[in-house]
Order: structure tokens, then C-alpha cells, then sequence
């Protein structure tokens, strides 16, 4: 389970953001994982590494990483798909809105999307992809997000990238995929990319997103409720007279992810979790008993010079009530 949620605009204003974002990962507490820190081999990549996974035969793979090369700024978010079995006996697949797939002439509205509206697209359908029967065969999803924010080719750009993972997202067990890439020269691409079906959204720039571990067009309560109150605060912020400072944003930006409240009853997450969804149904996640929760809370901004902050707060132990760090690191970009 996780949450995110954030806005984007390529082109802010005096006093504005390229982006900012807010984001919990839920996990059990014993997982191993490392702090965040910029990446070694990609000196131009900044993840949260307490997503870098450690298990064997998933080394490397991340939950949310931003990388800046170039112009250029990517980021990545992987979320889990809640009460979807690891292993499919068939996938629906379609793409919308997905520019550089090869389309039919057929035609989708899709206009489902929270608080957003999507224009009629073209659709394609893919041919049946192989099926993996051995849990043990799927890829680390961890690896989409280290991938795509890792590299800066064609190849790699969101839309060719997502239309391959799209037409190739059996190997993975079911997620969504946030990408987003905000460049100077053009509107900032953001995509959402699910496997269960398989779909992409693309969606438009200087609006309010919230994503959780549902699909888009029936969000959790909470994604609801967070989505709304991370507008709130982002828009005071921006119709505040600047004497706030940067500082009283990251901490209401906190205060949404550490949100105990439990938005219950919620229909989607108790079909999705029937025996979990009232615990699961708070934006920030505590199951002492279980092991589980939001054990990493993040902040990401990027403001029009190109200065990047990056703001983790994440667990020491096994218990929430414990200690916890606090990682704040700066980039100039470009």
C-alpha cells in the first residue's frame, strides 16, 4: 500500500514549482532496505533507497526515485495494486492516449478519471501476452521505476518507455506506474501505466493528482481525501503572501502523510481487502501487530530555477512508535 500525490507545471510562475510532490510507502518494517541518498552509478539520480530492494534476485529495483539530466527532469512511482493474485490467467490489454503505440482506428472515451478529464483517444489492443505461472519468474517491479529514471535515450522517454512496458507487463505482478517527464521546450508528460488491465492514461499538467493502490477511476477514500487536501495546501501556499516560507509547506506536506484517520467505510478498498481495508484506510498506515505501515514519508520539490529538495523521513526500527531519521537533501540542476 502507498500514496501519492502531486502537481506539475513546466513553466511556473516567479515564485513556483516544476513540481511538488508528497508520497508515504507502506511496507512491512523488517523489510531490508537502505536510506536515501543519490545513486552511486547515476550521479544524477536521487531515490528514496529505503525502496531499493534487497532481496535476492531483486536487487536494484526502487519504489520512487527523480533524476534531472539534460534539461530535463524524470520521476518514478511504483504503487502496489491491492488484492490483485500474483499470477493472471488473462489480461485485457489497451493503451490510451499512448502517442507513439501503433492505434486502430477505434475510438475510447475515458472520462472515469478524478477531477480529470480525458479526451477520446485511440485504442489498440495487444495480442495475448505469455502468462508466468511460477510467482517465482515475475520481475522485480522495482526495476520500472530504476530503468526509466536512469536513462535519458529516446528509448527511454515516457511515451515509448510506458508503451513498451505496457505491450510487456506480464513479467510483473500488478502495479501502477507513475512516470512523469518535465522538460523546458514542451507541456510535462505525465502517464499512469496499470497491468491489471493493462492500461496507460495520460494526463494534463498544472492540476492536482492523487494515486493510490486502486485504479484511477475508483480511488481509495483516503486518495480522495488526500488528493483534496494536498490542493488546499498547495494552493495557499501559492496565494500566501510568500510569508510562509519553503519550510511551512514541507511540513503541512508532512502532516498530510502522517494523517491517521481512517476513511471507513470505503467500498473499493473492502473489495479490495476485506479482512484489512478499515486499517488500511488511513493515509498514513499503522498495523504494530502485522509489521506493516507507512514506514517512509517523502517530499519532493522542484522550483522554476531548477533546485531540487528532497525530504525523507523514514523508520530506524521495527517500531513506529520508535526513532526515525530525517534526510534533507539539495540539488542545483542544469
Amino acid at each position: 500500500m502507498c500514496v501519492i500525490f502531486f502537481y506539475v507545471n513546466s513553466s511556473p510562475q516567479n515564485g513556483g514549482y516544476k513540481l511538488i510532490l508528497a508520497s508515504n510507502r507502506d511496507e512491512f518494517y523488517a523489510r531490508d532496505t537502505k536510506p536515501a541518498g543519490t545513486w552511486v552509478s547515476k550521479e544524477y539520480v536521487y531515490g528514496d533507497f529505503l525502496g531499493i530492494d534487497l532481496e535476492p534476485g531483486r536487487e536494484g529495483g526502487t519504489w520512487l526515485a527523480v533524476s534531472g539530466k539534460n534539461g530535463t527532469f524524470k520521476v518514478g512511482a511504483l504503487l502496489n495494486l491491492t488484492g490483485e493474485p500474483k499470477t493472471r490467467n488473462s489480461l485485457v490489454t489497451n493503451c490510451y492516449g499512448a502517442h507513439n503505440c501503433n492505434t486502430t482506428s477505434t475510438l475510447t472515451n475515458v472520462t472515469t478519471i478524478p477531477s480529470t478529464t480525458i479526451i477520446t483517444t485511440p485504442t489498440k489492443t495487444y495480442s495475448s501476452p505469455t502468462l508466468h505461472n511460477n510467482n517465482n519468474s515475475l520481475l522485480g517491479r522495482g526495476m520500472i521505476v530504476t530503468d526509466y529514471v536512469s536513462n535519458f535515450n529516446e528509448d527511454f522517454n515516457n511515451s515509448n518507455y510506458n508503451c513498451r512496458l505496457v505491450e510487456d507487463c506480464s513479467k510483473y505482478n500488478a502495479f501502477n506506474f507513475v512516470s512523469l517527464e518535465i522538460g523546458s521546450s514542451s507541456s510535462a508528460a505525465i502517464t499512469l501505466c496499470s497491468n491489471v488491465p493493462a492500461s496507460l492514461i495520460h494526463y494534463p499538467e498544472e492540476k492536482y493528482y492523487g494515486f493510490g493502490n486502486s485504479l484511477p477511476s475508483v480511488p481509495f477514500e483516503k486518495v480522495r481525501f488526500g488528493r483534496d487536501r494536498f490542493q488546499a495546501i498547495v494552493q495557499n501556499y501559492f496565494n500566501s503572501d510568500k510569508s510562509d516560507d519553503e519550510n511551512v509547506l514541507i511540513k503541512r506536506l508532512m502532516d498530510l502523510l502522517k494523517c491517521k484517520q481512517r476513511f471507513w467505510p470505503d467500498a473499493e478498498l473492502m473489495r479490495r481487502a476485506p479482512n484489512w481495508g478499515e486499517h488500511l484506510s488511513a493515509i498514513n498506515v499503522a498495523i504494530p501487530n502485522e509489521g506493516y505501515g507507512s514506514r517512509t514519508h517523502t517530499v519532493i520539490l522542484i522550483d522554476e530555477n531548477n533546485k531540487m529538495q528532497f525530504i525523507e523521513e523514514t523508520m530506524l526500527s521495527e517500531d513506529p512508535a520508535g526513532e526515525w531519521s530525517c534526510t534533507h537533501l539539495n540539488k542545483q540542476f542544469f
